[in-house]
């Protein structure tokens, strides 16, 4: 995987629920213009899952890796939908 940055951040200001975000253009739609692009960005929130199961350490451990999975299936072009169906979502 190359050309995405992961970062943990506190909180989407737009949207403080939120547990992750994945802001690019997925493999699968990238063309011949896509070089010299600007890294894909994987925004992980740390507050709310801290917030939502933090209580146990390791939920939280299995929820921060759905998320983390779940943003980077965007990445290799994964809609919600079918996340959806794989129980990904």
């Amino acid at each position: 995987m190359s050309n995405v940055e992961i970062v943990v951040e506190d909180e989407n200001p737009e949207d403080p629920d939120l547990f992750g975000l994945y802001l690019g253009i997925p493999l699968t739609e990238r063309g011949e213009a896509y070089a010299g692009a600007l890294p894909d960005k994987i925004a992980i929130y740390r507050l709310p899952l801290e917030e939502e199961f933090g209580a146990d350490p390791a939920i939280l451990e299995d929820e921060i890796r759905i998320t983390v999975l779940h943003e980077l299936a965007h990445h290799f072009g994964i809609d919600e939908d079918r996340l959806d169906e794989l129980g990904w979502s």
